[in-house]
């Protein structure tokens, strides 16, 4: 769940101590902070490298290397599309397309509503039901392009 307040002090300083004393924490505090706040700002970078006798580069170097870190506030939704082989050998293209034209953006950008958020996966686990979609934590599978519309069009009215 996103904080309603994206920079919440109490919030940075909460996870930080409920993973002071771990061994390798930076990990498990990245994703605590993206799962609470949405997404890691410069601030909360430099903060978390101050807690841990870290750099700023040896942070963000992580934040950057892992997709699935955002540097910036998502949109309202976050619309995953599955680009592994088994979605791929389904023709996931067509739905990238789809997903791209009906929001505005490509992978990693925000449409211009602030709705949505689109994002490439490599692997939802829903193999058997290829091509793959995730909107926020539901999965969607056998998704064509003119499925994909319908449900974007159901979360833009939620």
């Amino acid at each position: 769940m996103v904080a309603t307040e994206l920079d919440n002090d109490a919030n940075l300083e909460r996870i930080l101590a409920e993973h002071a004393g771990i061994e390798g924490p930076l990990l498990p505090i990245l994703h605590a902070v993206q799962d609470t706040v949405g997404h890691i700002s410069p601030e909360h970078v430099a903060r978390i490298a101050k807690a841990l006798n870290l750099s700023r580069a040896e942070v963000h170097g992580v934040v950057s290397f892992y997709h699935y870190f955002r540097q910036q506030e998502p949109g309202r939704h976050v619309v995953r599309v599955c680009r592994a082989e088994a979605c791929q050998a389904m023709h996931c293209e067509q739905t990238e397309h789809r997903a791209r034209r009906e929001l505005g953006v490509d992978y990693g950008g925000t449409s211009a509503d602030g709705l949505f958020t689109l994002e490439a996966v490599y692997c939802l686990g829903n193999c058997a039901a290829a091509p793959t979609v995730m909107v926020d934590e539901k999965l969607y599978g056998r998704v064509t392009p003119e499925r994909l519309a319908a449900i974007l069009e159901d979360w833009r009215n939620r």
